[in-house]
């Protein structure tokens, strides 16, 4: 038996964490539409360091980082992180999306839903139904919050990027292959209705 003198793990801390950085990227992406939008709207008024002060500000408050500063001659710099924020954000509309699905269809199904509840999954009862709803809801909310989660992260890393930091040849990849899913999903979801 071999002895040790580290620590006990943790696992409630780590959780913590994991929920803290979800709700992260959740806060940073339902943000993102406006802020990436003024600061595209500053850039082109003239004004490129308020707006690298308003997109640096929020990724440091919300996402806890330490953003990389632009190059001396910014303004394409700045102009290019609003408008890969901007895209990101409405890329961002299909999670936050399911987030309230979630809550509308999840959380309140009993109250969104008068009935009758005959044909509904888990009906014919109300409480049956509501619970059948809740908890086919919960993964697609945790799925959207992993999405969201992952937008904050690559918006974080474009920001490093273009600032001049090395790496991040998968972004442009990886941005397009995501813009590609979602414009999928957009079609077929709109063909359902």
């Amino acid at each position: 038996m071999t002895i040790t003198n580290d620590p006990p793990v943790t696992h409630g801390r780590a959780a913590g964490d994991v929920v803290r950085r979800l709700l992260r990227g959740l806060l940073y992406c339902a943000g993102l539409i406006p802020l990436s939008a003024a600061a595209l709207v500053a850039v082109l008024g003239g004004r490129p360091a308020t707006a690298d002060g308003w997109m640096r500000g929020w990724q440091r408050r919300i996402l806890r980082a330490t953003p990389a500063a632009p190059p001396s001659e910014r303004v394409a710099t700045v102009a290019a992180n609003a408008a890969v924020g901007v895209l990101l954000g409405v890329l961002a509309l299909v999670p936050l999306g399911l987030q309230i699905l979630f809550v509308a269809r999840g959380v309140f199904y009993g109250f969104v839903d008068p009935g009758p509840y005959d044909t509904s999954w888990g009906g014919p009862s109300r409480s049956g139904a509501w619970a059948m709803h809740f908890l086919v809801a919960v993964p697609g909310a945790g799925v959207g919050l992993l999405m969201l989660a992952g937008l904050a992260a690559l918006h974080l890393a474009w920001s490093r990027r273009l600032a001049g930091q090395r790496g991040g040849r998968w972004l442009l990849p990886v941005t397009v292959l995501i813009s590609v899913a979602v414009a999928v999903f957009f079609v077929a979801w709109t063909r359902q209705i």
